[in-house]
C-alpha cells in the first residue's frame, strides 16, 4: 500500500524556516486535504515528497521508500503543481504522447486519458489556447499516464467552473475508492469539505492539526443556549467547554460540550435552560480558528 509518511520534515532557506519539524501520514484509499495560509509551506512540503526540493532534515517515504529509491517513480506517484508545464505550440495529444514515450507507457494510454479527462474533443488543439481549467485537466492527465497509486495535487480546482469542480470531486472520489492515496492542497475550502476524508492543516511550516474529517466534525459544531440565567451559567460552562461566548442577555454559544452535557451542568446548579440548538461550523471556520487568519484579518 502506497501511503505517505512525513517524519520531522524541515526545510530552511538561510535564516528562513519554510517547513518546521513536520510529521503526518497520508493514508491509501482516502482524500487528504492539505490546508494552510499562503506561505505556510504546503507547496514546499509537497515538492520535498518527490525530491524537487531537498529537505534540510527529516524524511518522506511513499510506500516505505524514498521517492529517489522507487524504480520508475512516475508509475507510483503522479504530481500536479501548476497549470503551465507544457509547450504552448503542442496539441494536447502531442503533449501526452511525448510524456508517454519518455515514460515508456503504451500509446493507447494517451487516447484513454484524453477521454477520461474530457479532452477528447480538444486533442488536436494547441495548448496555448487552453483555458486554465483545460490546462488543469491536461496536467492531471499527464500525472496519470503511469497509472500511479499516489497523487499529489496542488490547487487542482484553480480555474474550474462549478461544473468542472463537480466533475473533479467525482473523479477524485472514484480514484480514492480504487485505493489510491490522494493529497490535495486547496484554498477552496467549501469544495474541500465536500470531498476530504482526512485533513492536515499547517501554519508557518508547523503542524496545527491532522485528523479524519469525521473526528474534526466533533469540533466543528457549537451549541446555542437560550437561558435567563446566562450570567450564572457562563462561568460554569467555561470550566469544561473549549469556548463560551455571550450572544445576548439570554444567550450563549458553547463549543466543546454537547447539549446533554450542558443540560446536566445547568440542572446540577439549579439553573434554567429554555432552548438548546446545535449549529454546525464549516471547515472554513475551523481553518480560520486554527491558523489565526480571522484575527489577522
Amino acid at each position: 500500500m502506497s501511503g505517505i509518511e512525513v517524519r520531522n520534515l524541515t526545510k530552511r532557506y538561510g535564516s528562513l524556516t519554510a517547513v518546521d519539524d513536520l510529521s503526518f501520514t497520508v493514508r491509501p484509499g482516502a482524500i487528504t486535504a492539505f490546508l494552510g495560509p499562503n506561505g505556510a509551506g504546503k507547496t514546499t512540503t509537497m515538492r520535498m515528497m518527490i525530491d524537487h526540493v531537498a529537505p534540510t532534515c527529516g524524511s518522506v517515504t511513499i510506500g516505505g521508500r524514498r521517492y529517489r529509491d522507487i524504480p520508475r517513480p512516475t508509475t507510483v506517484v503522479g504530481a500536479v503543481f501548476d497549470a503551465a508545464s507544457f509547450h504552448p505550440q503542442h496539441s494536447a495529444k502531442d503533449h501526452l504522447s511525448i510524456y508517454a514515450a519518455m515514460g515508456r507507457y503504451p500509446s493507447g494510454r494517451v487516447d484513454d486519458l484524453l477521454g477520461l479527462l474530457g479532452l477528447a474533443g480538444a486533442a488536436g488543439r494547441r495548448t496555448g489556447g487552453f483555458s486554465t481549467g483545460m490546462r488543469q485537466r491536461l496536467n492531471l492527465a499527464t500525472a496519470l499516464l503511469g497509472n500511479p497509486r499516489v497523487l499529489l495535487l496542488d490547487e487542482p480546482s484553480n480555474g474550474l467552473d462549478p461544473q468542472g469542480m463537480a466533475w473533479l470531486r467525482s473523479f477524485l472520489r472514484d480514484l480514492a475508492d480504487e485505493g489510491r492515496t490522494i493529497l490535495v492542497s486547496s484554498h477552496v475550502l467549501s469544495e474541500v469539505q465536500q470531498i476530504a476524508d482526512d485533513v492536515v492543516v499547517i501554519g508557518q511550516g508547523r503542524l496545527l492539526t491532522a485528523a479524519s474529517f469525521r473526528e474534526l466534525s466533533g469540533t466543528t459544531q457549537d451549541v446555542l443556549v437560550r437561558t435567563p440565567d446566562a450570567t450564572e451559567l457562563h462561568p460554569i460552562l467555561s470550566r469544561q467547554a473549549q469556548r463560551v461566548d455571550a450572544t445576548g442577555p439570554q444567550g450563549l454559544r458553547v463549543r466543546g460540550l454537547d447539549p446533554a452535557q450542558i443540560g446536566d451542568l445547568a440542572t446540577a446548579h439549579g439553573l434554567r435552560i429554555h432552548g438548546l440548538a446545535t449549529e454546525h461550523r464549516s471547515l472554513e471556520d475551523l481553518f480560520l480558528d486554527l491558523t489565526g487568519e480571522r484575527t489577522d484579518a
